[in-house]
């Protein structure tokens, strides 16, 4: 499973593969970077996790959206 998250920057709202420093997309708002990603992710196993200004997890999302990665088939 890979996981991304999206994270607040000087440059604005961003998309990167977790531990690599590729900017994957850019966008100036919040909700328009959760939008892509969720299209970005429909196809894949992934969890997306957003972070606040602070870097803490804010929300965790998991692709594809029926996915759950704890395996209890809930």
């Amino acid at each position: 499973m890979e996981n991304y998250q999206i994270l607040l920057t000087g440059k604005g709202w961003q998309l990167k593969r977790e531990g690599d420093d590729k900017v994957l997309r850019s966008a100036e708002t919040k909700s328009e970077m959760i939008e892509f990603a969720s299209a970005y992710l429909r196809e894949k196993t992934a969890i997306l996790k957003v972070l606040d200004s602070n870097g803490d997890v804010q929300e965790e999302l998991t692709y594809p959206r029926g996915a759950n990665p704890s395996g209890t088939g809930a």
